[in-house]
């Protein structure tokens, strides 16, 4: 097949203990899903169902080095467990879904704060703030084979070396489950899609130079250094 243009290349993850990686399709994060953070937010919590959006597949930062983005000057990274889909499904039961994970991995969902006000201020859709080159930073994606289902456990992340969120996945108030089966009823999820889960309270700003590190117990670590 020719193509119009030159093909760009398909964003892939690296898999823990394999050669082969796992290939991006779509990238989708859960808003406001602990209840400190949402709080902190000012935009409440409380919902019944949790929040989607979704971030360009090519947002997925290729090494440990994030490019400080242009037109931006609060630059923040939440800490998220993120969900690896391995087997499609529609209208997906939340008793069945964890059945279609591949696996999990750390991620940073690395949101422009500052242009997401603006983009509340004036009634315009967010994609601006959270749809960037490296704005998907992601570690090695651990099989289910080998971590099971995580619902338990620290979540943190230090910016050199200073703490700067720290949560458990217990304190997530939609489970991995109600989540995959909420996408599912919209859309069908397919093998490479990602889920980022939500993050805890108390993201900051970073600047260039900050070495970010980031940690889930029973899923991993992932360092990142802005540049």
């Amino acid at each position: 097949m020719s193509y119009a243009v030159p093909i760009y290349q398909i964003p892939t993850l690296e898999v823990a203990g394999q050669t082969a990686r796992f290939p991006i399709r779509r990238i989708y994060t859960i808003g406001r899903n602990y209840a400190a953070h949402a709080t902190e937010t000012g935009l409440g919590g409380g919902h019944s169902v949790p929040g989607i959006s979704l971030k360009p597949a090519d947002s997925i930062l290729a090494g440990s080095r994030l490019a400080y983005p242009p037109a931006t000057a609060q630059l923040e990274p939440e800490i998220e467990m993120v969900v690896a889909i391995g087997t499609g499904g529609a209208s997906i039961p939340s008793r069945t879904a964890l059945d279609h994970v591949f696996g999990y991995a750390v991620g940073f969902d690395v949101i422009r704060r500052d242009v997401l006000a603006d983009c509340i201020k004036n009634q315009h859709s967010w994609d601006l703030c959270k749809s960037f080159a490296g704005a998907s930073p992601v570690s090695a994606i651990r099989p289910v084979a080998d971590v099971g289902h995580p619902a338990k456990g620290a979540v943190w992340i230090k910016v050199n070396g200073e703490e700067r969120q720290r949560g458990d996945l217990s304190d997530m108030i939609w489970t991995v489950a109600e989540i995959l089966a909420r996408i599912s009823a919209y859309e069908r999820l397919e093998p490479g899609d990602i889920v980022f889960t939500g993050t805890p309270k108390g993201p900051k700003p970073v600047v260039r130079g900050d070495a970010l590190h980031g940690h889930i117990d029973g899923v991993g670590d992932l360092h990142v250094t802005i540049a």
